[in-house]
């Protein structure tokens, strides 16, 4: 198994993934991505992505995907890593692919003096959840997130707008 950053080339499999990813979350029409929105925000003309990849691969086939970006603590100062999505084959699972992703992560954040890694997981999937903690991570339960989408953002915007 080989873990690499991600490459435009990447994407048709990238994006695959996601679909699956969304499948295994019990919402298989949610993903409006494409090919070139993700190009866009990881591979953009001006050379300065916001968001980043990491593929895992065996025998020259990716397996699995971390999708990331730089977040922002105010207590520390610095920078860190969220971990927007992490998935693996379903068939691949148990082979590493998993924790070998999650570790470059970590040694992302090493080497760039990023002081956090952190994401979401559903609460039903405790699968994952087992695998988090067994890695050392801790669920953050005093915090609720939030998401404002859709409608009601634009309610809000059309709100707020200055007249």
């Amino acid at each position: 198994m080989n873990v690499r950053e991600a490459t435009k080339d990447d994407l048709p499999d990238i994006l695959r993934l996601v679909h699956a990813l969304a499948v295994y979350e019990k919402e298989p029409d949610a993903v409006d991505a494409t090919e070139d929105d993700f190009a866009a925000v990881m591979f953009p003309d001006d050379g300065r992505p916001n968001t980043y990849g990491l593929v895992a691969e065996v025998d020259g086939q990716i397996i699995g995907i971390a999708i990331w970006f730089h977040s922002f603590s105010t207590w520390t100062g610095k920078n860190g890593i969220w971990l927007e999505d992490l998935f693996i084959d379903p068939d691949y699972r148990g082979n590493g692919a998993g924790k070998a992703l999650l570790g470059r992560l970590a040694q992302i954040c090493q080497e760039r003096g990023l002081t956090r890694l952190e994401w979401c997981v559903l609460k039903w999937n405790e699968p994952s959840i087992g695998f988090y903690r067994s890695l050392g991570a801790k669920a953050q339960d005093e915090w609720e997130t939030f998401r404002l989408d859709g409608q009601a953002l634009h309610l809000l915007a059309d709100e707020s707008a200055v007249h």
